[in-house]
Parts: C-alpha cells; structure tokens; sequence
C-alpha cells in the first residue's frame, strides 16, 4: 500500500486510516458530519496526494489530448482548466479528468487515482507523434483546501491573486516561501476554495504554513469520507461508482462535455446513440421515507418493478435527508416522479431531484 507524504502527519494527527486506490488514506478525523460542516461553513482540508498528475509536452500535445478525450482543449488558454473524459473505444469511460494549459504545446492531466496505471497505458496507446509523457504522480503532492473561508485563510501565504482567480483557472507563483508552486480553483466539494500541487519535499511545511495562517477561521484536516458527502450533495460524479468502462458518457450526463466538432475516439457511436437517444439517464433523488440509499441497491416504480440501480447514496449532512444518484430508466426522469429504493426488502419512497441537492 502506498503513501502520500503526509501518512504519518495524518496517523499523528489521529485520523482513521484506511486503503483507498492502492493508498493508506486518512477517511475521517473528528467525524464525518463535523467535518462536512467544517467545509460547508468554514475552511477545510483534504490530502489528495492519491491523485495522478501527467505532463504532457510538445507540438502534438494539443493533437494528442483532442484525439483521447471528448471536450475541446483548442478552447483552453494559459492558466485555463476544463473538466472531460477519456471516452474507451466502445461507449464506455476510462476515467474522468482534469487538463490544464500550462503554457503552449504543454499542459497537466490530473487523473483518478485508481486509473494512473490504466490512463497512462490508454493515452500512450494513442501516442503516434512522440509526445513527450511524464508521469509526475509519485512525485507530487495536492492538498483541497475548501470552503467559504478558503480565500482569507491562504491569502497571506501567496503572491498569487487568490480573489481575483475565476472559477477552473490556475496560475503559478510562491506559496507559503515555496517556488513553482500551482494553484488552482476546480473545486469537488460546492464549497468553493482552492487545490494546491506542489513537490512532495515540501508537504510539511506547506501542510504547517496552511493550519497556521488559517487558524484563526477553525481550519480543520477533512477526510475521505467527507468528500464523498460533499461531492454528493453537489451531484458530482465519482468514478467507480457513477461511472465506469460499462457506462454510456451521454446516458451519466456528460453530453455537456462531449464535444462533436472534432474527432475523438468513440465519436461516431456517441453521435449516433445521441440521435437515437438513451434509454437510461443518471438521475438525483431525494428520499422521501427513511432508510439511506446504498450503491447496488434496486430503483423501483410503484408496483415493483426494477426501473434502475443506485450509484451513489448518504444522508446528507447538511440537508437532513438521504439523497443520492442513480441509472434510471428515461421515462422515470422527470423531477417530482415517485420512485422507490428497495433497502432491506423494504420499497422506501424517494421522489427524483435534478442536483445540485444543496444550494448555497
């Protein structure tokens, strides 16, 4: 099982450890409900060192990514990030992903941890013009910091202008004494706030500089587990559970960032299952009666048929109610339908609900 360079700041700190992705990760510290309102409310921080960063470099870089993945990077700048997906050569996903434009003819691919090894295989597969690949993951490490105070707590660590940093851009600088030091605003939490990529060698202190400049608005070490209630309140999808090599990009809501105006692998079975329409869509639901939805757990209508599959399900910390997502058949849809979760041999009433489910 791997580490990331702050394992043993987290196993000092008391957290609860456990695998994640081939990882020993820290999954909760005071509470999962403490630390969710912590980010909610204030100013909270994730390690998620686990997570796999690419460099990919040189005049077919740009060429390269266009080929691999479905939104258009030609729309990317200096600075600018974009969310899209690795489509698989046979209607499903690899994995999900973040490109940043460095600068030209170079930019960062920030992967789920437990794809590094299988999307560093797929894009090299499709490497025909000698981009230069790194792959940088073992060697860098990324802290989330997130939450409403996420701005006031690092902004005397940096020269960078952390107010002025609009939604999915990036820039380099100085942070906390450090050089080269990359910051930017994707966010997985609605929470608002920061990720922060730098060299493992100065984990410490960067982990250090942040508690401290951020000690006066009740900073607090998050884990694992409070990220999933987050993202989840948000509808934001988590590969493994809402989408894998199995699940159509159109039918998980991802036609946003499928981008028809150029050629991609995957783009002529996307065109026509867009023409014809999907038969299934991931969906958001509330629960109605009590009882929280679990991943694998039967979608029914009211007279008991199986009309769909939960993949993500918690009760929400921040609303008081269960909520979750699941593949539901098209017809079943529409906001305000009545479904049922079958928990426990027990049909629970849930009504769908277009995400976000929090609202700020």
């Amino acid at each position: 099982m791997k580490s990331t360079a702050l394992t043993q700041t987290h196993i000092n700190l008391g957290a609860k450890m456990v695998p994640f992705a081939g990882y020993n990760m820290p999954v909760q510290y005071t509470g999962v409900n403490d630390e969710h309102h912590c980010v909610r409310a204030g100013v909270g921080v994730f390690d998620v060192s686990h997570m796999g960063e690419f460099i990919l470099r040189g005049e077919h870089a740009l060429d390269l990514i266009q080929r691999v993945s479905s939104n258009d990077a030609t729309k990317l700048f200096d600075g600018k990030a974009q969310y899209s997906y690795l489509p698989n050569g046979k209607g499903g996903i690899v994995d999900d992903l973040l490109i940043y434009r460095i600068e030209e003819n170079a930019y960062m691919l920030v992967v789920n941890a437990s794809n590094i090894e299988k999307d560093w295989d797929w894009i090299s597969q499709h490497n025909d013009k000698g981009v230069e690949m790194l792959n940088i993951s073992d060697q860098t490490s990324l802290l989330a910091v997130q939450g409403p105070h996420a701005t006031e707590a690092l902004k005397s660590l940096t020269d960078i202008d952390l107010e002025g940093m609009g939604y999915y851009t990036f820039q380099k600088g100085t942070f906390a004494g450090k050089e080269n030091v990359l910051v930017s605003a994707t966010g997985y939490t609605g929470a608002g706030g920061f990720e922060v990529y730098f060299d493992n060698e100065h984990a410490t202190d960067i982990w250090e500089a942040i508690f401290e400049a951020g000690q006066e608005y009740g900073i607090q070490p998050i884990g694992l587990a409070a990220r999933d209630t987050l993202r989840l309140e948000m509808g934001f999808c988590l590969y493994g559970n809402d989408i894998d090599d199995t699940t159509s990009p159109l039918e998980a809501g991802l036609g946003w960032v499928t981008k028809f105006t150029k050629d991609f692998i995957d783009r002529p079975f996307l065109e026509q299952q867009k023409a014809d329409g999907v038969t299934q869509r991931l969906t958001g639901f509330q629960m109605v009666g009590r009882g929280i939805p679990r991943q694998g757990y039967n979608i029914l209508d009211a007279e008991n048929n199986v009309i769909g599959r939960v993949t993500s399900g918690t009760q929400s910390p921040s609303l008081g109610y269960a909520v979750g997502l699941g593949y539901l058949n098209k017809a079943f849809t529409t906001p305000g339908t009545e479904i049922f979760i079958s928990i426990r041999n027990k049909s629970v009433a849930a009504a769908v609900t277009k995400p976000p489910f929090y609202k700020s």
